[in-house]
């Protein structure tokens, strides 16, 4: 009988455990949350990255954590619905790295209240920030990836871009139009051999609701990783291939049937 052969130990630093080695991608709201982790997915599988965020202490040490690891990560303050922001960061990327193969539209804010305790400044920041500023970010990405041959936008959307509950009309306006604005851009921008896709996420243990709602059943949301699992799993499709959309839930997802 022959001798059976053991198999070689996967070798980590090989291509095929890293497969975005060689890209670099820019994270809004990359300081924390969901946007910290898809940073860390992405350096772990082998990107460099451009860790946005408005707070400039949030980026710093989310981007230093990555360095910390090995992986290139650059820190950058960024307000994703001021235009003059947005310029000075695609200036700043493109004097720090060599390219850039996409961008992950991340940020976002919400707020809890009837549409008549809302007042109009608030509502209008979350348009702002939430919808105006996927666009910003795509209309200054979108010549870069064009110039390159193509490349990726992630749009990150919500179970609030499907359904509604009350006291969330402004999350819930901009979420319905990010979605559409990712197919839309799916749409537009396929010729130019640019992905777009929109993740639609169910809750997460993040800041983002533990912060506003600490008494919330924790076991009815999922970790963050497990949706940057899902950005990392369309930005490795085949050149031939594009997802539109995924849908990443909690098993008790509660905002979904």
């Amino acid at each position: 009988m022959p001798t059976p052969q053991s198999s070689p130990r996967p070798d980590p630093s090989a291509p095929s455990m890293q497969p975005l080695q060689g890209r670099h991608y820019l994270v809004t709201g990359g300081g924390r949350g969901l946007g910290a982790a898809i940073c860390r997915m992405l350096a772990q599988a082998g990107a460099s990255v451009t860790v946005a965020d408005i707070d400039e202490k949030l980026a710093h040490d989310s981007a230093s954590a990555l360095t910390e690891t090995g992986a290139q990560a650059w820190e950058l303050r960024l307000d994703v619905s001021d235009p003059a922001s947005v310029r000075t960061a695609f200036d700043t990327v493109r004097e720090r790295a060599e390219r850039l193969d996409g961008i992950i539209n991340n940020a976002a804010i919400d707020i809890t209240l009837p549409v008549d305790e809302v007042d109009a400044e608030t509502w209008r920041k979350v348009l702002m920030v939430n919808l105006y500023g996927p666009y910003l970010m795509a209309h200054a990405a979108v010549p870069v990836l064009k110039a390159q041959g193509g490349g990726h936008i992630v749009n990150i959307a919500s179970t609030a871009s499907k359904r509604a509950w009350p006291n969330a009309s402004a999350y819930h306006a901009t979420k319905w139009g990010l979605l559409g604005f990712s197919h839309a851009l799916h749409a537009e921008l396929r010729p130019h051999g640019i992905k777009v896709s929109a993740i639609v996420a169910g809750g997460m243990r993040t800041p983002f609701l533990l912060d506003r709602f600490p008494d919330i059943d924790q076991g009815n949301l999922q970790d963050p990783a497990n949706v940057a699992n899902a950005v990392r799993f369309v930005l490795t499709q085949p050149e031939e291939t594009v997802i539109p959309e995924i849908m990443v839930l909690p098993m008790k997802e509660t905002s979904w049937p």
